[in-house]
């Protein structure tokens, strides 16, 4: 089992940052590739970004790719997502979740992660 608290969410202008964070408890953190996901309101959920396990390894949605980062800290059992230059168009609500290591290459795909947290809302300002 491995638990999940987004923390970081808030309020800024178009052309700001945020950063999120996901801190992790339970079973080995470094041995879970990781993922944001996002659900604006009235969409589906969508995939944001991705991270393998020792943090070799990201992959992006080309909605994102050059504005969002995504990284970890396998130390501090805690992943981020770095947000720059916001749009009104990023406003959602921000999901990380935990992918076992045999679904690695199904980063993409909601049902590849077996673990979720809560959410934190990002709520950008045109």
């Amino acid at each position: 089992q491995v638990q999940l608290v987004e923390s970081g969410g808030g309020l800024v202008q178009a052309g700001g940052s945020l950063r999120l964070s996901c801190a992790a408890s339970g079973r080995t953190f470094s041995a879970y590739g990781m993922g944001w996901f996002r659900q604006a309101p009235g969409k589906e959920r969508e995939f944001v970004a991705a991270i393998s396990g020792s943090g070799g390894s990201t992959n992006y949605a080309d909605s994102v790719k050059g504005r969002l980062t995504i990284s970890r800290d396998n130390a501090k059992n805690t992943l981020y997502l770095l947000m720059d230059s916001l749009k009104f168009e990023d406003t959602a609500v921000y999901y990380c979740a935990a992918r076992p290591a045999y679904n690695s290459g199904r980063y993409y795909f909601e049902n590849a992660y077996a673990y979720w947290g809560q959410g934190t809302q990002v709520t950008v300002s045109s």
